[in-house]
């Protein structure tokens, strides 16, 4: 409750101070908005839909992208870290993929796939895969030797050792490469739909798109706010709690 409270305070001053500033003339709207003029524009967006829906399209775009990278993350990375070789090959790989930056992807996306969904996908996919493999496998051979050696002092080897001992210990790491893979595919997405321009839908991130091309910063800095409320509400709804969870289930320590 106290730290509710003490979040809340924080950005009631941040958001009047920055009112004051506004509207003292410190800065041009055109440059930065003040935050009632943002506000204004997120009304008005949520009131004749078109905020919530180029939320929904970009949504549903984020959650194929990303669920199919963390389909194929997972597995590879939970292999990465079991194999030797695949340390050496594929996760020298995925190291060397993870500096690139997401918007990198886009001129391949484009000449493979063209204006089209699939463009879009794969940008987010190439950004999730990676981030979910390095984190994955890099949580797996973070666990404490000391769980395998219990496991085989018991009896457990191979198979029943992984199902039973290295994946339920390695379930908070797990959550926390999905965490990362959430963020890169965020930016991902946001690089494609600036990018891409296709007439199936009309994403956040064409939004954001069209208000830097009309100078409409209200839409800008609204997009962003509507950007920063979804990712806060999913790591406290979803990947917060997870990571709490198991650490405190595997007795693998706690997260604050």
């Amino acid at each position: 409750m106290i730290r509710t409270i003490s979040s809340l305070v924080f950005f009631l001053i941040l958001l009047g101070s920055w009112e004051l500033a506004s509207r003292s003339g410190a800065w041009s709207p055109m440059v930065l908005p003040p935050p009632s003029q943002v506000a204004e524009y997120l009304w008005q967006g949520l009131s004749d839909g078109s905020l919530g829906e180029a939320t929904l399209v970009t949504m549903k775009r984020l959650l194929l992208g990303y669920g199919l990278g963390v389909l194929a993350g997972v597995p590879l990375g939970l292999l990465t870290a079991r194999f030797r070789v695949l340390q050496d090959t594929l996760g020298l790989l995925a190291l060397g993929i993870q500096t690139l930056p997401s918007v990198c992807w886009v001129p391949l996306a484009l000449l493979w796939f063209g204006q089209s969904e699939a463009a879009m996908l794969f940008v987010v996919v190439m950004g999730t895969l990676w981030s979910v493999l390095i984190a994955t496998s890099d949580g797996v051979r973070a666990l404490p030797p000391i769980y395998l050696r219990a496991a085989r002092t018991m009896g457990s080897n191979g198979l029943h050792s992984w199902i039973y001992v290295i994946l339920p210990a390695s379930l908070p790491y797990l959550v926390g490469g999905m965490k990362q893979g959430w963020a890169f595919a965020w930016r991902s997405l946001m690089a494609a739909e600036i990018f891409v321009t296709i007439l199936t839908g009309f994403g956040l991130g064409q939004l954001l798109q069209y208000g830097r091309e009309l100078l409409a910063m209200d839409q800008v800095v609204g997009v962003m706010t509507v950007i920063v409320v979804i990712g806060l509400l999913a790591d406290r709804l979803l990947f917060s709690p997870w990571e709490r969870f198991f650490h405190k289930r595997w007795g693998t320590g706690s997260v604050g």
